[in-house]
């Protein structure tokens, strides 16, 4: 019986039975399948469970299950163990889901309160109907599905299932018009019905308004405010690159003086166009990987800032106090500040404070990076001393959202921001026809990560990301134990608990899934590579997994051999699997709430087969067949390990990986204020120059490598000296891309010609 009535489930009312007297030819057996049948009547599918493991396996794998039935005698065990351990794993995933106990009448007098507090009644099953019994199930079915919806998806899923007729935009009317073409019927089949309905126009108040925050709408912000932590969350539909553009011109006004990580977003570049602000920057750590680390804390001090701002062009001379500080956590390769020492440390320079959290919105929601995240604790009860503070977040990067979706949080202490103020800023950016479903799924994020949900989602992704990462370090460590080669992974050699200290490979992995102190960056530790750091001032974020290939020493140096990583992202890419970021010889892999073990055991079999495949030199027509017919000259003859030994070698002629370091080790002369340079390139001033004439030329635009996407110039700053390190770096870099066509290099602000890289100067 309950191998027929486990699957099919369906997208309906599905039920739970937790009953191992089902079989049994009993009263209590013959009622159970009686029940059974009943609830079929009702369109209830019901997943049968004989055993507690079975039933935690179920609840564990099917978030659809609508109501729980559980039977309190499981297993005929007098302290009712198997039951009480399955009613609390039940509560740790979903603190709503309907429980209803089966038991007799006079059993109930004796079940504890506590079990009574977890479980929303009782079924009788000798004693009442089977059609009361189902009616109650039901009942309580719907109030859980009703419960389940948040603010405006409740409202839009309403909306779009009643509504009949259009006559607003879109002009599809709710996908009618695609019915009408061909092309447009594929479209339509491709997407579905219920997407295109729910497709709506601001015209439809029943929804609200995102730009005057009413009706639904308002309330979804509301209720995002409430689990995120701030006094106000605002939604935005065209990602944290606008959300960063809608605080900068809420904040600053023309001439203005900005405190701007230099690790930052190219929307920070345009924020600073927009705005007409003059910048201060603060550099940031390198390591020998290329990772861009912390700002020093000592930069961040009040006598550092007065003495940046005296010193820089742009700002020398002035009085003014910086109106905003600009600070990127966690950064693209997973590095977290200590959310509440930065504040500290910038108080006495700034009034208001954007964290910009893009790859961070899920760190409220675990205990493992308590204080790292910009809205701690809860708004009613926060301290309303030091810096307001925005947090602006990419809800779709790393929990469920729909490409685009963002929001901006805020938690307003000593700098007053008024709502009317920023909404201006808010609509200067926003759309007035935004796409609802974006909307919608920003509101779904809210809901999965409210209560249990959010600790639940975020420590299964934790727990993957560790899994994996000591799956790796005992390869690696198994390879080495017979002097050969595998891949490494970026995190601490060491860990501790208490006064023990632990090799990472053999730490509990309940401890590394829950310790902060396992993913601190201890100062001067050798594995980090990032010097005169505070105890506690940073850590590494568990869920953003960097690889290392073997080249790079951790003396920044190149080590005798190696293998760069961009070719191991050309061979994953041709298995199927796309990395979040190449550098040198390091590749960024991201574990977000989506990721299952068997994703991860695809990508170690993976690695597995470079690694056979680069040992044995296998062709590159078998291993990279698509690299090798497009270039047929220049790779129609080589194996994996030749290109690799090829590429590694050029990289050590040209010294470009140090010569990125040289670059970005450094600020650059500004000439004008990146508004200035956005004026010029307007107006048509400068023209496009080779290398050699960039030297002492101004930058029209920003020029920004990819990875780390990270800009090496600003607008508006010198090009330097033909021998200094701007200049320098993209000189090796163009003549290793010559050298290996297919692994070219994005750069933006840099055009690629047949003459050589080019950029645009004044």
């Amino acid at each position: 019986m309950a191998g027929q009535d486990k699957k099919p489930k369906t997208l309906g009312l599905n039920v739970l039975l937790v009953c191992d007297k089902l079989q049994e030819p009993t009263a209590l057996g013959r009622a159970a399948r009686a029940l059974l049948a009943d609830l079929q009547t009702h369109d209830i599918h019901a997943t049968i469970s004989l055993t507690a493991a079975d039933a935690q396996d179920e609840v564990e794998s099917d978030p659809h299950l609508q109501a729980i039935i559980l039977d309190w005698d499981l297993h005929q065990d007098s302290g009712h163990t198997h039951a009480k351990t399955l009613l609390k794993a039940i509560r740790a995933r979903n603190a709503k889901v309907p429980v209803f106990l089966l038991a007799e009448r006079n059993d109930a007098a004796h079940v504890p309160a506590e079990v009574m507090s977890e479980a929303d009644g009782f079924i009788w099953l000798l004693e009442d109907s089977m059609e009361f019994i189902s009616s109650r199930i039901l009942a309580a079915m719907r109030r859980y599905r009703q419960l389940l919806l948040p603010p405006m998806f409740g409202a839009l899923t309403k909306f779009a299932d009643e509504a009949e007729y259009s006559w607003h935009t879109p002009g599809h009317t709710g996908g009618s018009a695609f019915l009408r073409s061909p092309a447009g019927r594929m479209f339509y089949d491709y997407f579905g019905e219920k997407l295109l309905r729910a497709d709506l126009s601001i015209s439809v108040a029943d929804l609200g308004s995102l730009l005057d925050h009413t009706g639904p709408i308002g309330a979804a912000e509301r209720y995002a405010a409430h689990v995120f932590g701030s006094d106000r969350s605002y939604f935005v539909t065209n990602g944290t690159s606008t959300a960063n553009r809608v605080v900068m011109t809420a904040s600053v006004a023309r001439g203005e003086i900005v405190l701007a990580d230099r690790n930052a977003h190219k929307s920070i570049e345009h924020g600073l166009a927009l705005t007409g602000a003059r910048p201060a920057y603060l550099l940031p750590y390198r390591n020998h990987l290329g990772m861009i680390g912390p700002i020093p804390p000592a930069s961040l001090a009040k006598d550092a800032i007065a003495h940046n701002l005296a010193i820089s062009r742009l700002t020398a001379g002035s009085d003014d106090k910086p109106v905003l500080a600009i600070v990127t956590n966690s950064t693209y390769d997973g590095l977290c500040y200590n959310a509440a020492r930065v504040e500290e440390l910038l108080s006495p320079s700034v009034d208001k404070i954007l964290f910009d959290e893009a790859w961070f919105g899920h760190a409220r929601f675990n205990t493992l990076y308590h204080n790292h995240y910009a809205m701690r604790g809860e708004a009613s009860e926060a301290n309303r001393t030091g810096p307001s503070v925005f947090a602006t977040q990419s809800t779709h990067k790393l929990l469920a959202a729909l490409s685009q979706a963002s929001m901006v949080h805020l938690r307003e202490r000593r700098a007053k921001i008024e709502h009317v103020r920023f909404n201006e800023s808010l609509m200067m950016h926003a759309s007035t026809s935004p796409n609802y479903a974006i909307i919608a799924s920003t509101d779904i994020s809210s809901a999965m990560m409210d209560g249990a949900g959010g600790q639940l989602l975020t420590s299964e992704a934790i727990a993957e990301a560790v899994s994996f990462r000591q799956t790796m370090a005992r390869l690696q460590a198994e390879f080495a134990a017979r002097g050969d080669w595998f891949f490494g992974v970026w995190q601490p050699d060491m860990v501790r608990d208490g006064a023990t200290t632990l090799p990472f490979i053999d730490a509990p992995a309940e401890m590394l899934a829950e310790q902060q102190s396992c993913w601190a960056l201890e100062p001067d530790a050798a594995w980090h590579g990032f010097s005169g750091l505070e105890p506690g001032y940073c850590m590494l974020d568990p869920i953003k997994v960097t690889l290392t290939t073997p080249g790079m020493a951790r003396s920044g140096k190149l080590e005798d051999r190696g293998i760069p990583a961009p070719l191991l992202n050309h061979y994953l890419a041709a298995h199927g699997i796309t990395p979040e970021k190449t550098a040198n010889f390091s590749i960024l892999f991201l574990f977000s709430i989506g990721v299952t073990k068997g994703k991860w055991g695809s990508l170690v079999n993976a690695l597995l087969d470079f690694k056979r495949d680069y040992d044995a030199n296998t062709p590159l027509i078998r291993a990279l067949p698509q690299l090798a017919a497009l270039y047929p000259a220049a790779y129609g003859a080589m194996g994996l390990k030749d290109l690799g030994t090829a590429m590694f070698a050029a990289m050590k002629l040209t010294a470009y990986p140090e010569r990125l370091q040289e670059a970005y080790n450094f600020l650059p002369q500004p000439e004008m204020i990146p508004a200035e340079a956005h004026d010029r390139l307007i107006r048509g001033e400068g023209g496009m120059a080779s290398l050699s004439a960039l030297a002492g030329g101004v930058a029209a635009t920003a020029i920004v490598p990819y990875p780390p996407g990270i800009p090496l110039l600003m607008p508006g700053e010198n090009f330097g000296a033909i021998d200094g390190p701007v200049l320098r770096y993209l000189s090796a870099l163009e003549d290793f891309d010559k050298r290996f066509p297919g692994f070219a290099h994005d750069t933006h602000g840099v055009e690629p010609s047949e003459a050589g890289y080019q950029a645009l100067r004044y």
